[in-house]
């Protein structure tokens, strides 16, 4: 549907106690007016119109990848004055839907609902019944037909009974959104111009005004403070939570999972308390995920087993591979069939080859590991001269043993041996044993120091 939609985020949201603009503030990784973005693209808006004020800069550099109409509210004079900063970029022919920004959770099914709705008459708002709808506007009724919004302060005591409450999101012509934004005075308690208004300036003229309702009343909830933004957060994971386990995956706390991005998954996945997932990831099938584990734009095939503590970042993990408990795949990272990491393990721009292991308190950096390679407990490819980063390159079968160092650039050949605690400089060719330590001395009749 052709529409031009105007969010209005210009407030500074002085709740917040932040030099961050409200808008900004993430939910699920993302600024929450970001989601609300996406969601007005998923329903076909071509012309997006951001009604901004507050921190300017930071939001055009926030929000910069978007193809959007900024539209400066210099003075915060009210919804209706922030609106009209958008009215000479909205067509007369179109249909306008305007939006608040700081309301993330609302849904494209929603917002095709109010379209539905607007098909049926002139204007349609989006409206919620709330238990406590104290300090909202109440929708007035004429039968089915919305004649007013009242805003709470300016409501007498029988009006503020009424459970009904407006959004702030509504959709109407915008040759008559244009004429009664021109038309609108502050004559109110707040001294403001009040978009709401002209739902009465609609009546006035007989227009037909219909509402339609969310699923939920936390879908149209609004962030103003810190404790408001967690709720939110938290049902936004809810949300996530509940759709992984319907596609199948077993979350064992999901009040303890926290996605931040974008997650594909195979079937019979297993993640456990704390884990989160930020960026682009996916999962394969038969994966378990232990707590506390951090993954971040990577991806984990089938039949993989990431134990407890482990951080995967822009990492690729192949089939049947094992990670942790305690490690770190860093960026360029690729785990190939069967390998294995173990507890305190640090790769960085290495692959580790089909069914090599590095099991303890190991160090990779700039690293090619053949298949079927054992990397001994200690192991450190020293990669960095101070300067300059180095490759080293281990080949098919060679053995590594513990607490050695290898000073790249290096080679260590097919089926090499590498004593442990070397310290090894030269590159070592196929089959040969590189030892590379102090001889050991055996002094008699050595006297250890006594406490004086």
């Amino acid at each position: 549907m052709t529409c031009s939609v105007v969010i209005l985020a210009a407030g500074k949201g002085t709740r917040m106690k932040s030099t961050l603009p409200k808008v900004l503030h993430p939910i699920g990784g993302k600024p929450m007016v970001q989601h609300i973005i996406d969601t007005v693209k998923q329903v076909g808006a071509t012309n997006i119109n951001l009604v901004y004020g507050h921190g300017a800069d930071q939001l055009q550099q926030a929000l910069a990848h978007n193809e959007l109409n900024w539209c400066l509210q210099a003075e915060q004079l009210g919804t209706g004055h922030a609106v009209q900063q958008a009215a000479p970029f909205l067509s007369d022919e179109e249909d306008v839907l305007i939006l608040v920004g700081d309301a993330p959770l609302i849904k494209a099914s929603t917002l095709s609902e109010l379209f539905s709705t607007k098909q049926q008459a002139d204007l349609a708002l989006l409206t919620v019944h709330l238990d406590d709808p104290s300090g909202m506007g109440r929708i007035i009724r004429q039968g089915d037909n919305v004649s007013a919004i009242v805003e709470h302060k300016d409501a007498t005591p029988a009006q503020r009974k009424i459970t009904e409450i407006n959004t702030g999101m509504m959709i109407m012509n915008g040759k008559d959104l244009k004429r009664w934004l021109s038309q609108l005075n502050n004559q109110n308690a707040q001294g403001e111009f009040y978009l709401t208004d002209v739902i009465e300036m609609a009546a006035n003229e007989g227009k037909i005004i219909r509402a339609s309702h969310p699923t939920s009343a936390t879908e149209v909830e609004g962030i103003n403070n810190r404790m408001q933004l967690a709720k939110i957060e938290r049902a936004f994971q809810t949300e996530q939570a509940n759709d992984l386990m319907s596609k199948g995956v077993t979350l064992l706390d999901p009040q303890r999972f926290d996605l931040r991005g974008d997650l594909v998954v195979g079937q019979d996945i297993v993640i456990d308390v704390n884990v989160v997932i930020e960026g682009t990831v996916s999962i394969g099938s038969n994966v378990k995920i232990g707590p506390n584990c951090l993954l971040i734009d990577c991806s984990i095939a089938d039949g993989c087993v990431i134990e407890a503590n482990s951080i995967i970042e822009q990492a690729q993990v192949a089939e049947n591979c094992q990670v942790g408990p305690f490690a770190r795949l860093r960026p360029g990272t690729e785990m190939r069939e069967n390998a294995k990491v173990g507890n305190f393990v640090e790769l960085k721009k290495t692959v580790l080859g089909v069914g090599s292991k590095a099991n303890h308190f190991t160090y990779l950096g700039d690293t090619t590991v053949g298949d079927k390679v054992n990397i001994g407990a200690g192991t450190i490819t020293c990669n960095y001269d101070g300067v300059n980063k180095f490759r080293t390159e281990i080949g098919d079968g060679a053995f590594i043993g513990s607490n050695s160092s290898i000073v790249a650039p290096i080679s260590i050949g097919k089926n090499a041996t590498v004593g442990a605690g070397s310290v090894i400089t030269k590159s070592v060719d196929d089959a040969e044993l590189a030892i590379a330590r102090a001889k050991q001395r055996n002094i008699e009749g050595w006297q250890r120091p006594v406490k004086k």
